[in-house]
């Protein structure tokens, strides 16, 4: 698997971070599921608020699409990756686009950042994207970049043409 390195003692820069969100990204579009699980820190969360509430809101207080912990994204993987996930079987042919990236704070070891996203998804002669905001939080403590946090903030209102998230953003 390719990893990139975390830089020792020194501030990541911005070039580093898009380098490890586009390794995110082609993970994802090649359904390499399991190394891009790799990615996240055994503590890590990945969530995905409804469009109808604060972009800072908390998945303790309300329901949201996707509330996951590291134990349960890596549950989301397995089930993704089986032939019996008719959802995604064949998987859909998708492509992760990241702009405007921008490195927010830098301390103790943790990198946040911020940046826009769209993701295309075609499947069973249908298309649709999904588009917004991602917010990470990187551990750079490491040898290796990692993920303790990731949020997607979707900038559409609703679900309503795609249905469900069945693709992980």
């Amino acid at each position: 698997m390719e990893t990139l390195k975390a830089v020792d003692a020194a501030p990541i820069t911005r070039p580093e971070v898009e380098d490890f969100l586009y390794l995110e990204a082609a993970l994802l579009d090649e359904w390499r599921l399991p190394e891009w699980l790799d990615l996240f820190t055994d503590d890590a969360i990945y969530d995905i608020p409804p469009t109808d509430i604060a972009a800072d809101a908390s998945s303790a207080n309300n329901l949201f699409y996707i509330a996951d912990d590291r134990y349960r994204l890596g549950e989301r993987v397995k089930r993704l990756m089986k032939r019996t996930a008719h959802a995604e079987y064949p998987h859909s042919k998708t492509r992760h686009q990241i702009s405007n990236v921008r490195i927010l704070s830098q301390e103790a070891g943790l990198v946040e950042v911020t940046c826009n996203f769209t993701t295309y998804r075609t499947k069973d002669d249908f298309s649709n994207f999904f588009f917004g905001r991602l917010l990470h939080t990187l551990d750079i403590s490491g040898d290796d970049i990692k993920i303790k946090a990731k949020r997607v903030v979707l900038d559409t209102n609703g679900l309503r043409n795609q249905g469900r998230i069945s693709i992980i953003l």
